[in-house]
């Protein structure tokens, strides 16, 4: 049974099996903005990757080795890089977005991301902010102030 929050535990898990496969990837989400102290919590893994059929080869491997069971629906829609894969069915809830609200691409995402810890790729907060904004759901519209107040002390916290 998957753990029912996004533990630290998770994201050393996904990065040690996606590094060994070479998986190009961001954390993206409130995941991603709990990597870089964002103080809050979340019930999934949020990954945003480019849409590449060698990537996605990658990822399936990743996952595979990780425990995730790989039913041929889900092999096909990460293969095809669909918008969003919902995984389920593993050691933790994950999802895979091939093309989340509000960011233009994966590269230029990627150009803007930090590395949270020395180890772990995250989307910028801006971009995870914009993120939120363009889903317009009511979830993330309620999180958008805590996260915008968060951008301004982790600025001010990383300036020095």
């Amino acid at each position: 049974m998957p753990e029912s929050k996004f533990t630290p535990a998770q994201a050393e898990e996904l990065a040690a099996a996606f590094a060994a496969q070479e998986v190009d990837y961001l954390f993206i989400g409130k995941s991603g903005a709990i990597l870089l102290g964002y103080p809050d919590t979340t019930q999934d893994v949020d990954i945003f990757l480019p849409k590449s059929e060698e990537n996605a080869k990658r990822v399936l491997g990743a996952l595979k080795n990780l425990g995730f069971h790989l039913d041929p629906v889900l092999t096909v829609s990460v293969l095809a890089g669909s918008e969003i894969v919902l995984m389920k069915a593993g050691p933790f809830a994950l999802d895979l977005i091939h093309a989340p609200d509000g960011i233009a691409s994966f590269q230029a995402a990627k150009s803007r991301s930090v590395l949270a810890g020395g180890r772990f790729p995250v989307a910028s907060l801006d971009d995870i902010i914009a993120s939120k904004r363009a889903t317009g759901r009511e979830k993330d519209i309620h999180d958008l102030r805590r996260l915008e107040q968060f951008r301004s002390e982790y600025s001010e916290r990383n300036e020095r």
